[in-house]
């Protein structure tokens, strides 16, 4: 974990991807931030997958580094002492809705430069979640086979929620962007992010919103082939399958030295009365013979010696790996900095853990840090934050309105 943040804290009340991933990237970074839960634990708490002791790793994994605060926020006195902790910090990273306890109108009435950073479904108010937002910008319809009747075929919804990761990103970065803008001004900022305005704002972004209204209709499904240039999944005499990639020319020249097909290329080109290292346009347009000729190559070779061949050449290719291949792989995993040894997390269960995507030369990064029990630091942040006395953080735990550690919890196998 870097430093670059160690002056910040931030109040965290959130729940699910999005929320607790802009509050991640923060504490990363070096803010100290706290989330607040209810005292059962948020909606998110037994999210799958759980270990048999039923601790949910994604949870583990998305609250790294951060305190853990538990209060019973069914309660009046317990939404108060989330009010104060959020207002005594001056900045909140929640998903909970506007009219919550921890509307801005509300926070910014206790603190008047508060930053209030809410995301939300969609920018009127309607609940949504990556899926349903998936589903309304049209990828899902963009994706499968190409031979598939367009009236017929399925949409193809993707595994990993990237709409979630890219708004808790882009959160992070509004965060700061209205810190900066305080440290200027002295002003506070209510600051909502809808999940859905992310998700059509990068189909705006992309080009492929403008794409669409220009062709006055829909883009065709393509399979594995990438669009707009060459690129496509492809597989070796040994039976492993593998993407390319060719954006560039060295990028393009470099795969047809590495498959061989300098003279089936030349002969194709005759053929169509085209130069395919004239660009992206000619070999998107003739795709379907280009894949059938690198294919024809593949079929000759084991995958070993073509991606020497390909590595010796500077191409852009990747075997596929399954998701366990991949958490096992060496070169990915155990050998790359990203890395660091598993610290001492609530499932018990060692494993490597991420430090900050972003590396830092001459920064020590540091080793990554454990996610928090539920409710581990609420004595110690009531203290600090709320001056509270152990007398009264006492009278509040006996009254159930405070929660302290949950380490010894002990669930049955769910």
């Amino acid at each position: 974990m870097y430093n670059l943040l160690n002056d910040l804290s931030i109040i965290e009340v959130s729940s699910f991807v999005a929320s607790p991933t802009a509050g991640l990237y923060c504490a990363q970074m070096g803010a100290e931030v706290i989330r607040v839960d209810h005292k059962a634990g948020g909606l998110d708490y037994n999210r799958y997958m759980l270990n048999a002791e039923g601790r949910s790793l994604s949870w583990e994994n998305l609250n790294r580094a951060k305190k853990s605060v538990a209060l019973d926020l069914q309660s009046g006195e317990g939404r108060e002492l989330c009010a104060e902790l959020a207002a005594k910090t001056g900045q909140l990273i929640t998903n909970l809705p506007e009219a919550s306890f921890l509307s801005h109108a509300a926070m910014a009435a206790k603190r008047a430069d508060m930053i209030s950073l809410r995301i939300m479904g969609w920018h009127d108010g309607r609940q949504a979640m990556d899926f349903t937002v998936n589903a309304a910008a049209g990828y899902p319809l963009m994706c499968g086979p190409e031979d598939w009747d367009p009236a017929t075929a399925p949409p193809v919804n993707q595994v990993l929620p990237a709409w979630d990761f890219i708004t808790g990103a882009y959160s992070a970065f509004a965060m700061l962007a209205a810190l900066h803008h305080r440290g200027r001004t002295g002003e506070g900022s209510e600051v909502r992010v809808p999940l859905g305005d992310v998700a059509i704002g990068t189909l705006a972004n992309s080009g492929t919103m403008a794409e669409m209204l220009y062709r006055g209709a829909d883009r065709e499904r393509l399979g594995n082939a990438i669009w707009g240039a060459f690129g496509r999944d492809f597989r070796s005499r040994d039976g492993a399958r593998f993407m390319v990639a060719a954006l560039t020319p060295k990028q393009w020249s470099g795969l047809v030295k590495a498959f061989g097909v300098g003279e089936g290329m030349a002969a194709l080109e005759a053929e169509l009365g085209v130069r395919f290292a004239d660009g992206d346009t000619p070999r998107f347009r003739h795709r379907a013979r280009l894949f059938a000729l690198f294919q024809q190559a593949a079929d000759t070779l084991d995958y070993d010696t073509l991606a020497a061949r390909m590595a010796a050449e500077g191409c852009t290719f990747e075997r596929y790996r399954t998701a366990h291949e991949a958490a096992n792989d060496p070169v990915l995993v155990a050998d790359n900095p990203l890395f660091g040894p598993s610290p001492a997390n609530p499932s018990g269960f060692a494993y490597p853990a991420t430090r900050s995507f972003a590396n830092l030369p001459g920064r020590e990064a540091g080793d990554p840090r454990p996610a928090p029990f539920l409710g581990e630091h609420s004595e110690e942040v009531l203290a600090e934050r709320l001056g509270l006395s152990s007398g009264e953080i006492g009278r509040l735990v006996d009254a159930g309105t405070v929660a302290l550690s949950d380490a010894n919890r002990n669930r049955d196998r769910t």
